[in-house]
């Protein structure tokens, strides 16, 4: 399973909600954010000026099946802008398609060796713990369930799922990786969907807000994956010198970049992500019926595939990594001969393979065969073995 990094992880999507017991102000005025604390400064009021409008015409145009088609092999990082464009995305595209000037590259890569070494519990995480979690974040659920995609929540999967995958292998960010492109494409995806949301009568119908996707949505989106991935490996013990930690969020913070958010919102230090989830993450975590059926959905394709794993196991490994309240919230059914199981075996297997212990788990098969059913449901779904296609949506969801 070591290789499972390149496939192993879950992307962005649509960005996630942020919606508030504490203030603006107050939420986004974290240690190491360096944006003015004004009610009409903080992320929350930032959404896309660049490609925000260039994508509402594109759509009221008429020309996104143009576009889909054009950049459908527009793939690596080194690959030329794909000719057939409208000439206006072309000119956005020649300003955004390339790395920020503070990038690391030694830090980069020192962050894809680490997914690679890692790749395991991230796979783990990222698609049991963060893919969840994004259920009960209620502007998340809201806006995925009532965009075209959250139809067809298995074609959405392996869509979306793609700037995980891109984010983590190695090379990611260098000419022949894929991320550069994948975050272009996903950043156009995005305001994309804040111009059709809005006109969607069943997400108007529920929505705190009038625009989607907004910068502090893709910060509690990184909070969901980034901040909160580092912290359940560092309470597991799993070995994380303090240079891959660095490396770790300085990918994440080029990837923020990548999706347009403002450098001076992007969190400087772990410490000031921690802080900054704790305000604005953790309090907003609540059921929606939109969320329940989507994790209902998500959890239910494994049903596809018959690899002896069931669906109590999974049920029971949700509770583990993010807690009996969002089980239950949920409606996961309990399985206390699988709880056991996971509660015991799980870190008997960090110990394993970690060398920490010559013991192997009895329940080692059971988590090999889990990791190879999340493998198989969500990474193979796209039409490709490298690259799953990103298009630009013309509606929402019926």
């Amino acid at each position: 399973m070591e290789n499972l990094s390149r496939r192993g992880m879950l992307s962005l999507g649509v960005a996630l909600g942020l919606v508030g017991a504490t203030g603006p102000g107050r939420a986004w005025a974290a240690p190491g954010a360096t944006a003015p604390a004004g009610s009409a400064t903080g992320p929350e009021y930032v959404w896309d000026a660049a490609a925000d409008p260039l994508m509402a015409s594109v759509i009221d145009n008429g020309q996104v099946p143009a576009v889909n088609a054009a950049w459908a092999s527009w793939v690596n990082n080194n690959d030329p802008l794909p000719s057939g464009l409208p000439a206006d995305v072309t000119a956005y595209l020649t300003t955004v398609n390339k790395l920020p000037t503070w990038a690391d590259p030694a830090k980069l890569a020192r962050a894809a060796d680490f997914n690679r070494r890692r790749d395991t519990y991230l796979f783990m995480l990222y698609g049991l713990g963060s893919g969840i979690m994004s259920t009960v974040i209620p502007r998340e659920a809201r806006s995925v369930y009532w965009s075209a995609g959250g139809a067809n929540m298995q074609d959405r999967a392996a869509k979306t799922f793609t700037f995980g995958y891109d984010l983590s292998q190695l090379g990611a960010f260098a000419p022949t990786g894929q991320f550069v492109v994948t975050a272009n494409k996903t950043r156009m995806v995005h305001a994309a969907v804040r111009h059709l949301l809005p006109r969607s009568p069943h997400w108007t119908a529920v929505a705190d807000e009038s625009v989607p996707i907004s910068a502090a949505d893709i910060l509690v989106t990184f909070h969901s994956l980034g901040t909160y991935v580092r912290r359940r490996m560092l309470d597991w013990g799993v070995p994380m010198p303090a240079a891959d930690q660095e490396a770790f969020l300085h990918a994440w913070q080029v990837a923020i970049h990548l999706l347009g958010v403002p450098d001076e919102h992007i969190p400087q230090s772990w410490a000031a992500a921690e802080a900054q989830s704790a305000r604005v993450l953790t309090p907003i975590l609540t059921p929606t019926p939109e969320g329940i059926e989507l994790a209902e959905d998500l959890l239910g394709l494994t049903a596809q595939i018959d690899l002896g794993i069931t669906r109590g196991v999974l049920n029971e490994f949700v509770r583990y990594v993010l807690s009996d309240q969002v089980g239950d919230w949920l409606g996961l059914k309990r399985d206390y001969a699988a709880a056991t199981l996971v509660r015991t075996g799980w870190p008997a297997f960090i110990l394993f393979r970690e060398g920490l212990s010559p013991v192997l788990p009895g329940a080692f098969y059971m988590f090999d065969q889990l990791l190879r059913a999340l493998a198989m449901l969500f990474l193979n779904k796209g039409s490709s073995s490298t690259t799953t296609p990103i298009t630009i949506p013309t509606g929402n969801r019926a």
